[in-house]
């Protein structure tokens, strides 16, 4: 894909960290977070749905909804984000279309609205029925699909008349379509923007079929930059007062130069080249000089943005994940919230002449939020313990110290399944009885946080010691 950028994403063949795209579309300006889609994805992909107005679920015509697509739905709608579904792959074999509605709302608890409706699956796909045009987009099969699908805008009468289905597809295709209509399953747009409805449609986004259809909907649905929330209250975008905080931080994304870049959302008011602005954190002024537009790891220089861009700054340590950056009244944005990972390794340094090329890389991965490093309480030796959302991280931090780093590691992974913060009266925590089901740690802010082997042991350790409390997620 275009956004993978990373020598690891196309060795494999899938995404591993989020990118930005920015494009025009009509008269719009498309601001696109991608992220991973597997289920290996890590805390990063949580993260940047902190800087979205919504999202597009891309779900696997032949799978369906899989586990981190429920994962994913469920921090949207902690953050009220509307969702807007692409089912993807109607030119492979793929699952009953009514199958598949009735799944998302089953499983994520909102009313699908199919705006469209395909013609078939895979060798036998033909197009799809547009439910408001009353018409029908025929697809088109190009060679090797290095083209765009063309796409030609059919009645229906026209489209049984020419018998593009056989009988049987045909008469399947009417009684569909006309189920949908006699159960009233009608689009309504502040129902999308409540989080009850989602628009459905359907295509192939390999060979672009579907895609123009899709975008033409999302523009005219989709809710423009929204208000951010801040210590000063709510902070609408057409607020004069430029501000915007830090989501993302990506080094070596240009090897050669051994850059880091951090992320900026506008939330409000212009960004201008070169512009002075108050780091919330530090309360220092900084200039915010060579402002990058991004597409995946390319950048271009820009000399202003506005609510809903996402903007490269350069890094030198002064950002951190989470940081606000503003002008006029200093204001701070709510924080990030940092997840609860699921997997769990001790990281090893076998050589140990690069002790502080070991240090300085894990350093630079745990501030882009790559990992997270816990440490032991009671070990005796300092080793880190690395702690991941998806394994395929583990991968990760081995492959990017090992080449950005020329440091060799080995990786010991841990039996324990979950993790908690912990809070309440520190003499309690430090003497906790921690066995071989349990393990203290503290992570990189020094808060105490306990891994678990199974859910059975966090029970046993809440119930136990009622004056603690256990978390899934700190700020």
């Amino acid at each position: 894909a275009t956004s993978d950028w990373m020598a690891m994403e196309r060795e494999r063949g899938i995404s591993i960290t989020s990118t930005v795209l920015q494009f025009p579309y009509r008269n719009y300006v498309i601001n696109l977070l991608d992220t991973p889609g597997h289920q290996d994805f890590s805390e990063d992909t949580y993260r940047t749905l902190s800087a979205v107005d919504s999202a597009v679920m891309v779900l696997d015509a032949a799978k369906g909804i899989e586990p981190q697509t429920r994962k994913l739905f469920d921090v949207c709608r902690k953050r009220g984000i509307p969702i807007f579904t692409f089912i993807n792959k109607m030119d492979r074999p793929a699952r009953d279309p009514l199958e598949l509605l009735d799944e998302i709302e089953s499983v994520l608890g909102m009313k699908p609205v199919p705006m469209n409706w395909p013609l078939g699956d895979g060798p036998h796909f033909r197009g799809v029925y547009d439910r408001r045009e009353k018409g029908v987009y025929l697809f088109e099969r190009t060679e090797r699909n290095e083209k765009m699908a063309p796409e030609e805008f059919i009645s229906m009468d026209e489209f049984r008349r020419n018998g593009h289905l056989d009988p049987k597809r045909a008469e399947q295709l009417h009684e569909e379509i006309s189920l949908l209509d006699e159960l009233g399953i009608v689009f309504d747009h502040q129902r999308v923007l409540n989080e009850e409805q989602t628009p459905v449609f359907f295509g192939s986004a390999l060979t672009n079929f579907g895609v123009r259809l899709f975008l033409n909907e999302f523009v005219e649905y989709a809710p423009p930059p929204q208000a951010y929330t801040s210590d000063e209250g709510a902070v609408p975008p057409e607020n004069p007062q430029f501000s915007g905080f830090i989501f993302k931080i990506q080094a070596n994304m240009n090897p050669k130069h051994r850059d880091s870049v951090a992320f900026l959302r506008v939330c409000s008011g212009r960004y201008e080249k070169g512009m002075i602005a108050t780091h919330a954190q530090s309360g220092k002024p900084v200039r915010l000089q060579r402002p990058y537009k991004l597409f995946a790891n390319e950048r271009e220089i820009i000399e202003e943005a506005y609510p809903g861009d996402v903007v490269g700054l350069p890094n030198n340590g002064d950002f951190a994940i989470g940081d606000t950056l503003s002008s006029g009244t200093p204001i701070k944005f709510a924080s990030i919230p940092r997840f609860q990972p699921e997997h769990f390794a001790l990281l090893r340094n076998t050589d140990l002449g690069k002790q502080k090329q070991f240090i300085k890389g894990l350093r630079q991965l745990e501030s882009e939020g790559a990992v997270q490093v816990y440490h032991n309480v009671i070990a005796f030796k300092r080793e880190p313990i690395l702690a991941v959302v998806g394994q395929l991280q583990f991968d990760v931090v081995q492959v990017r110290l090992e080449n950005e780093y020329s440091v060799p590691t080995r990786l010991e992974r841990l039996p324990f399944v979950m993790a908690r913060w912990v809070e309440g009266p520190e003499g309690v925590i430090k003497s906790l009885p921690i066995r071989s089901e349990a393990l203290l740690a503290t992570d990189a802010d020094e808060k105490f946080v306990i891994l678990f082997v199974s859910p059975f042991y966090l029970k046993y350790y809440s119930e136990k010691y009622p004056e603690l409390s256990f978390k899934e997620s700190v700020r």
